[in-house]
Formats: structure tokens, C-alpha cells, sequence
């Protein structure tokens, strides 16, 4: 069974995250072009389905390792 809170986290976290991501570095690419949404949305697409598999991939390893160095920083 999939653990629900994990996976409506990476469905948000996936979504902000891409979305931010996709959105600068396309202007970054095309700048205010006529079709900038388009190519957009078109670039996002693709990079949401990974950002959700990335942070369900990834979340237990980034955990992890964030209470390690904190627990080197607060001794």
C-alpha cells in the first residue's frame, strides 16, 4: 500500500518545484517570445512526472542526510 502523505506531498512538492524550475529556465531560453506558454507548458510536461518520481526516489536518502548534518551542526 503506498503511503498516501508521501505521495500527495511529492504530487505538490513535484508541482511547485517543476513548475518554478520550467518556468525560469524557459524564459531564461526564449525570453518573452509569442509562444513562451506554449513551450512552457510543453517543457513541463515532461519535468513534472519526473520531479514526483525524483522526490519519491529520493525523500528517505534527503532525510536522512539532512538529520545527519544538523546533528553535526547543533554539536
Amino acid at each position: 500500500m503506498p503511503n498516501i502523505p508521501n505521495l500527495i506531498f511529492a504530487l505538490i512538492m513535484g508541482a511547485l518545484m517543476s513548475f518554478t524550475i520550467t518556468l525560469v529556465t524557459t524564459f531564461v531560453r526564449v525570453g518573452s517570445a509569442e509562444n513562451f506558454l506554449w513551450v512552457w507548458l510543453e517543457v513541463w510536461v515532461f519535468a513534472y512526472p519526473v520531479a514526483i518520481i525524483g522526490i519519491l526516489a529520493f525523500r528517505s536518502f534527503a532525510s536522512k542526510l539532512t538529520a545527519r548534518i544538523v546533528e553535526k551542526l547543533t554539536h
